[in-house]
Order: structure tokens, then sequence, then C-alpha cells
């Protein structure tokens, strides 16, 4: 089964990674990426270089440019899994968490993905 974990973070904070969380991450991105349990992963440019696209009801398209005040947390990151259950995805997010030591403050959304292409519904 494959599942998305978001990362979400403060943007307002300022924080920025350490060499040595960077270090270790990229230690624990290619461990999980030779037991293919890491499909992808990546972090995203802040709100204010993204846009949103809205429809309404009635058809009506508007576009809203970044950043976006109104949002606190955002999804700074994701992480495509493979796991045989929800609990496995539960943990290697945990070590994904764990890596960033005591200094920082963020938190991820574990969903499975849904499909058949995927282990999900058909």
């Amino acid at each position: 089964m494959r599942f998305l974990s978001m990362i979400r973070i403060d943007e307002t904070t300022g924080q920025e990674p350490s060499e040595q969380l960077m270090a270790d991450m990229g230690q624990l991105i290619e461990e999980l990426t030779a037991t293919g349990q890491l499909v992808s992963t990546a972090g995203l440019r802040p709100t204010a270089e993204g846009v949103r696209v809205r429809l309404h009801r009635g058809g009506k398209l508007s576009v809203t440019d970044g950043p976006f005040t109104e949002t606190k947390e955002v999804v700074g990151g994701y992480a495509i899994l493979e796991a045989p259950s929800k609990a496995e995805a539960v943990e290697l997010t945990r070590r994904f968490l764990k890596v960033h030591g005591t200094d920082w403050d963020v938190e991820c959304e574990v969903r499975q993905l849904d499909g058949p292409e995927f282990g999900g519904r058909p």
C-alpha cells in the first residue's frame, strides 16, 4: 500500500535546517529508498511563490497568489511511502520526525493513496 505523508510547518518561524539535520535526513532517505519504503520525497518552495486555483460553485475559477496569510500551517514537503499497513507508514513517519531532534515543531499527516494501483480500493 502507498501512503502520503505531508509535512506541516509554520512558515512564519523562519527556521532553517542545520547541516547536521540535512546530513541525517539524507542518510534516512538513502536507507528508506534502498529498502523500497520511500518512493518519492521533496520539500516545497514557500507559499510566497505559490498560487491557489479554486473552482467555485457555478463554474467560476479564481486564482490567488501566495503567500496565503490566512493559513498558519502549510504543507512544507511530502513523502510517498510504501508500507504493508497504516501502522508501518506511521512508524516510518515517526522516524522522519525524530531526525529533526528537539528544536523543531513539525507535524505530519499520513493518508493512504486510494485506487487499485496503490493497494487501495478498486
